[in-house]
């Protein structure tokens, strides 16, 4: 009801919804994450479905398409969505996209502009991600490239200023153009690459975890290894935006704002 109250009370035509669990914190649990990554996200619709918004912008992720083998080498919007149950980041953003298109059947009043990052860096962020950058050595999986594309948060900015101005709706994946190799991100941060077997980095984790001594487990090793590496060409042909810093440049700018390499 607070919701609806403050999108009435101030006739708001467009609403952008951010908010989801990218950091769980040693206490959190799979009920909690989903509680706000879906259930907030339906509260948010239906509270824009009570009030007459006109558009709802969300942020989804690239991990919505999932962490498979078979993945395409560059993944386009209209590839399926596969969030693994495993990873429950990914998993959730999977069904709040499902969700989101239920909706779109059932009330296309109510604008959809859903947007799918990479790997977002900036000034000063830290995640899970920007952590393995920290580290004394880069950590890869044998046999697989593991590429990340990045993009920089003022793009990402930008791209959903010019959504909500131009009132904008469909699905785009948002990326700065090329890709880094896990690799190639090492020998930026010139820092060792150390790429282990996976059966090797799935034992010791599944061991460490229970243990406490490690935060992740077995599952992360399908996210080392099988990276949804995002197309942009719809962010740029379609939607009209070419990010100001490719994947590259990003990774440039964050390491020289952290003071690594």
């Amino acid at each position: 009801a607070g919701l609806r109250d403050l999108l009435a009370q101030h006739n708001i035509t467009s609403v952008v919804h951010l908010a989801s669990i990218v950091n769980p914190g040693k206490d959190s649990d799979r009920a909690f994450e989903y509680s706000v990554d879906v259930e907030g996200t339906r509260n948010v619709v239906e509270a824009c479905l009570a009030t007459g918004v006109r558009q709802l912008v969300v942020t989804s992720s690239g991990a919505a398409y999932g962490y498979w083998p078979d993945n395409p080498d560059w993944i386009e919007e209209t590839d399926p969505i596969r969030g693994n149950e495993s990873f429950a980041y990914s998993h959730h953003k999977r069904l709040v996209e499902e969700m989101l298109a239920e909706y779109r059947a059932s009330h296309p009043e109510l604008g959809q502009l859903i947007l799918r990052p990479g790997t977002v860096l900036g000034a000063g962020l830290r995640n899970q991600i920007t952590n393995l950058f920290f580290k004394p050595f880069v950590l890869g999986v044998a046999g697989s490239p593991a590429p990340f594309v990045f993009i920089w948060d003022d793009d990402v900015a930008a791209i959903i200023v010019r959504g909500v101005v131009e009132a904008r709706q469909g699905i785009y994946n948002l990326a700065g153009d090329g890709a880094l190799p896990m690799r190639e991100i090492a020998r930026r941060l010139g820092k060792p690459y150390l790429p282990l077997p996976a059966w090797l980095l799935r034992g010791a984790l599944t061991v460490l975890k229970p243990l406490g001594l490690s935060r992740y487990g077995p599952e992360q090793v399908d996210f080392l290894r099988y990276r949804p590496v995002l197309s942009n060409r719809r962010l740029k042909e379609e939607f009209g935006y070419t990010p100001r810093k490719t994947s590259a440049e990003a990774f440039e700018a964050f390491m020289q704002d952290a003071g690594l390499g």
